[in-house]
């Protein structure tokens, strides 16, 4: 496998952002105006309209993104499939209803999920205190670290109610990804969020693993 430079590895991000702008602001923002709702009134319709979402951005991500402008990446076709994957168990979840997403009953755990969250949703931001400026940043939504983390910080949340193969499939991006790759090689530090929001929800995930069953599998 012949690694691309990190130079190389902007500019293809570079390229993506540019050429579907405002698509990827589009995708910020309803996400931000998703969560409010959630927030205000988590219901069955919200919990749909999540999934809704989940499917069509990791469906985005996986075709737009590393099939169409990212064909020059490291394992991209690899890296398509996951995001389909995830994708595909979010869509069929909307028939399912296995994956219950869930506010914290309890003020001081759902005042960490919500610290939690306004971080990932400052992915942009962080980027750009490292230099990456538009179209160099990583917006929640139309690309795979940031949207990655949200995920996994909801379904952290939200075990037992929960599917473990978009789960465990989001934990596979989001820790040896950053820790070999994203931060060392290509210097995507703001990837730090996705990092600590994956070993999150994997101690969540083992802390709470007497919860679970053979029911989360299949």
């Amino acid at each position: 496998m012949i690694m691309i430079s990190a130079e190389d590895w902007w500019n293809i991000i570079g390229n993506y952002n540019n050429s579907i702008f405002p698509v990827q602001i589009f995708f910020h923002a309803i996400l931000i105006v998703i969560t409010i709702l959630f927030f205000i009134k988590p219901n069955n319709k919200m919990n749909m309209i999540i999934k809704i979402y989940f499917t069509f951005s990791f469906a985005w991500i996986g075709i737009v993104l590393f099939l169409i402008f990212g064909s020059e990446l490291s394992n991209n076709a690899l890296s398509a499939f996951l995001f389909i994957s995830i994708s595909t168990f979010m869509g069929i979840d909307i028939f399912r209803k296995r994956i219950e997403f869930q506010i914290p009953n309890r003020k001081d755990i759902k005042i960490i999920m919500t610290i939690l969250l306004i971080i990932i949703f400052c992915y942009p931001l962080f980027g750009y205190l490292f230099g990456h400026n538009f179209p160099q940043m990583m917006i929640l939504g139309a690309l795979p670290c940031p949207t990655t983390a949200f995920a996994l910080i909801l379904l952290a949340f939200s075990i037992p109610k929960i599917d473990l193969k978009p789960y465990i499939l989001l934990l596979i991006w989001a820790i040896p990804f950053p820790i070999f790759i994203q931060i060392p090689q290509f210097g995507v530090y703001e990837d730090t969020i996705m990092l600590s929001s994956g070993l999150f929800a994997l101690i969540t995930l083992i802390i709470n693993r007497r919860k679970l069953s053979k029911k989360n599998l299949i």
